[in-house]
């Protein structure tokens, strides 16, 4: 039997993949067409790049994000081992020094020497045993072969937030907090009365766009982009009413402005980039307004007048697989099961989803060669559900989906205290994820 493996991609899914690959002996050949080519959204050479946030979701080990960290953990994940020593203050999150992260990430992975790194770009599927873990973003040419495949693709859109630097802001009108006192006070608050709010408000919704690209216009509607709830662009979502972001993004609740010592009307918050603290994103203002717009508009908002913006938002194409009509909940192909997609490609949403996945197609994969049974994940754990999830020939209208307890099976008893319930639902999915570690003595 041929232990090689053949995977396209060094994003937050490839690297997992290859590790698991590689600490089971197998021979790893990673494409990554970086540094030689680059997509509209990435910009550093180094693995595992953070393209929209650096926030890898909330920690507490009784929230969706919180227990599928854990599951990662459990079974040896590199993005986790790599995230909390690049990690950076964020309150209840865990968030990370982007560079740091990526750097960690890449030096973990080349440190493997069954693992043979090859920086060209692939535009053909090749034969054998093969992980595609290309992401949102895939090139055109390996798109265009594996659509020959699949026969089908769906598309959304996808949004960044902008970056400012920490000296360029206004402190004495913005302050320190995170909501309701969790945690370390990590958030920069900036809070609106109402008439700012107001004026920020209409500058916002009458703001200019940045033109679609070729590639992307045929995707485009009357109705606006066909963006994914979870990442929508903050112009497209003020449009849906005066006081969509005052319940969105710009929600005040659990926050007391200092100076005034009351809830102010609105906020918004930013949130620390690098270790440093020297620069911060604006949480939740994932934006396609053209650069001058992005700077005019921002600098309306308190403390941000003179804000110096290290990087303006952005707005790309992400591409996902029809999943439930192609994969196993293995992550491989029904019609060709050596073949695997592991990613945001196969339509689990976000970075640690994405890891996730990649590293159950890494561990599905080392079984298949190895003629064992196929590790199936109990629908109790997080990723076993998010697995099922997009594997269920069920699925109608399917859109991508990131971890949350609503995927997770009932506990069978009613507990009205939502976090005794998570905490319930976390502590057996992690029992059984145990069990089952211990069953195939991973």
């Amino acid at each position: 039997m041929d232990r090689k493996v053949i995977i396209i991609g060094a994003g937050l899914a490839g690297c997992e993949a290859a590790a698991q690959c590689a600490k089971a002996g197998l021979s790893v050949e990673l494409y990554e067409m970086k540094p030689k080519k680059f997509t509209p959204a990435h910009k550093y050479k180094g693995f595992a790049e953070l393209v929209c946030s650096n926030s890898l979701k909330a920690d507490r080990p009784d929230s969706a994000a919180g227990m599928l960290k854990e599951e990662m953990r459990r079974l040896g994940s590199v993005t986790m081992e790599c995230a909390e020593k690049a990690r950076v203050s964020a309150g209840g999150a865990l968030a990370v020094d982007r560079e740091r992260f990526s750097d960690l990430v890449t030096q973990k992975i080349r440190g493997f020497e069954n693992i043979t790194v090859i920086e060209e770009e692939v535009t053909e599927i090749p034969q054998g045993n093969v992980i595609i873990a290309t992401g949102p973003l895939t090139s055109e040419g390996l798109a265009e072969s594996i659509k020959e495949l699949c026969g089908e693709y769906l598309y959304f859109h996808d949004a960044a937030a902008p970056i400012v630097t920490f000296e360029s802001l206004d402190m004495e009108k913005a302050f320190f907090a995170s909501r309701y006192g969790r945690g370390e006070a990590d958030y920069i608050n900036c809070p609106m009365d109402k008439e700012e709010y107001l004026r920020f408000y209409n500058a916002l919704i009458s703001a200019e766009s940045a033109p679609l690209k070729e590639h992307d216009r045929e995707h485009f509607s009357k109705d606006g982009f066909k963006v994914y709830e979870g990442c929508m662009p903050v112009e497209v979502l003020a449009k849906r009413g005066e006081d969509t972001l005052r319940f969105g993004p710009l929600k005040p609740v659990g926050l007391t402005d200092p100076r005034s010592g009351k809830r102010p009307y609105a906020v918004v918050q930013l949130r620390a980039e690098n270790t440093q603290g020297s620069m911060y994103n604006l949480v939740g203002f994932q934006t396609n307004l053209k650069f001058g717009e992005q700077k005019r508009v921002f600098s309306l908002i308190p403390g941000l007048e003179n804000a110096e913006f290290m990087r303006f938002g952005v707005m790309h194409r992400n591409t996902f697989i029809d999943s439930p009509r192609l994969l196993n909940e293995q992550f491989n192909m029904r019609t060709r099961p050596e073949l695997f997609f592991a990613g945001q490609i196969t339509g689990v949403e976000g970075y640690i989803e994405s890891a996730a996945s990649g590293i159950a197609a890494g561990i599905n994969t080392v079984r298949l060669i190895d003629g064992k049974p196929p590790m199936v994940l109990p629908n109790t754990t997080m990723l076993g559900a998010l697995s099922k999830y997009i594997s269920s020939p069920y699925t109608e209208n399917f859109q991508p989906m990131g971890c949350n307890m609503g995927i997770l099976p009932d506990l069978g008893e009613r507990i009205r205290d939502k976090k005794l319930k998570y905490a319930r639902l976390s502590e057996r999915g992690l029992e059984d994820l145990d069990m089952m570690i211990k069953e195939l003595g991973l």
